[in-house]
């Protein structure tokens, strides 16, 4: 038994209790690592259900967003998946642990580097670049899922042309201090779109999002 086993038991445990019954999103949050992708000082909060500092102003999503996103998304095996917002790399490798082929955007290079030093490490394969990603992957499009893990002011238009039919959008809009979070699917030349309330994220930065002021 690892150091931290018992404390990701817990975690998953309080998971379920919140209303997370995907059963491959448990199993993948279980096996993977949380405090791999934590910094220092945070290591031993690494399970407890709430976001932290990774730098450059960014944050490692509390467990219940990781989870709570990756449902909504509901990825199947092999699904072609677009995150904006890399981070730590933690969304990105629950998302390849569940069998998905990941995509991933970060626009600080340092953060994108340690990802994916972390990425071969572990040995997922998933394909990685730094830039805005507010414009989303054209070259790869279209995506069967699109998981943004930052606040957007609305919903960038790149991002739903980008969206394969029948694709899903997980989103957080709003102002800077709340967001909701959007799960809009693409059926055909419509979207349907559900609203999940009181979410908190870092702001996303770029051409289609805020200003990076």
């Amino acid at each position: 038994m690892g150091r931290f086993d018992d404390e990701r038991v817990e975690m998953i445990a309080l998971l379920k209790e919140r209303g997370i019954t995907d059963e491959r999103v448990l199993q993948a949050m279980m096996k993977v690592e949380r405090h791999l992708f934590v910094t220092g000082p945070f290591i031993n909060k690494s399970y407890e259900d709430t976001a932290l500092p990774i730098g450059h102003s960014q944050t490692i999503s509390q467990p219940y967003t990781v989870a709570f996103m990756t449902q909504e998304l509901s990825p199947k095996r092999g699904s072609k998946v677009l995150e904006i917002g890399t981070g730590s790399g933690y969304q990105a490798v629950i998302l390849a642990e569940m069998g998905c082929r990941v995509f991933t955007i970060e626009r600080h290079l340092d953060l994108l580097l340690e990802a994916r030093r972390l990425f071969e490490r572990l040995g997922y394969r998933i394909a990685s670049r730094g830039g805005d990603g507010t414009v989303g992957w054209t070259e790869f499009a279209p995506y069967d899922g699109i998981i943004v893990t930052a606040a957007a002011p609305d919903v960038p238009e790149p991002l739903l042309q980008q969206l394969a039919d029948g694709g899903k959008l997980v989103i957080p809009v709003g102002d800077l201090e709340t967001q909701n979070l959007r799960v809009i699917t693409k059926m055909g030349d419509t979207l349907e779109t559900k609203e999940v309330r009181g979410f908190k994220f870092v702001p996303l930065i770029g051409k289609k999002g805020w200003n990076g002021k």
